[in-house]
Parts: C-alpha cells; sequence; structure tokens
C-alpha cells in the first residue's frame, strides 16, 4: 500500500478529508521521531514501538575484494512489533 492510497482509505474510513488525515500523520511522524531521540522509544499501543539502539564498532569485510574493514559505532532505530499485532496477523 502506497502513501496515497494509505491516506484515501484512512480519510474515507473516518470520515475526515484527506489533508486532515495527512497532516495528522505528518504530525505523528514527527511526534514519534522526537520522543524516540530524547527517550529512546515511543509506543504506539497495539502497533508496536520505535527504539533507538546503539550499536558497537565492529569489523566487518569488504564483500568486493575481502579485505577486513573498521565499522564505526553508530545508533540505529528499529521497530518491535506488539504481541497483539503479532496475534492478529499471525
Amino acid at each position: 500500500m502506497t502513501k496515497a492510497q494509505l491516506m484515501t482509505t484512512l480519510a474515507e474510513q473516518t470520515g475526515l478529508s484527506k489533508k486532515d488525515v495527512v497532516s495528522f500523520m505528518d504530525k505523528l511522524t514527527d511526534l514519534a521521531y522526537k520522543t524516540v531521540k530524547k527517550d529512546g522509544q515511543f509506543v504506539l499501543p497495539g502497533f508496536g514501538k520505535l527504539v533507538k539502539i546503539d550499536r558497537k564498532a565492529r569489523m566487518g569485510r569488504n564483500p568486493a575484494t575481502g579485505e577486513q574493514i573498521q565499522i564505526p559505532a553508530k545508533k540505529v532505530v528499529k521497530f518491535r512489533v506488539s504481541k497483539a499485532a503479532k496475534d492478529a496477523i499471525i
């Protein structure tokens, strides 16, 4: 489902205008990003949560040359699906 299809479907099912749905989703996205950056996680009840994780530096291998390279430490964001979502899908 594309973003446009998602916005259209949500607008039809909620009775809101497409403009309001797009605005809501943009605000929700901004809130999620800011909360993860500040607190380390953002929870969407019944759906899952975004979690900020610190990855350690590690040795890797260049697949083209086989040469070992140092991969620096970095922060990444992962999404963990809630049990309710898993149960509803499976």
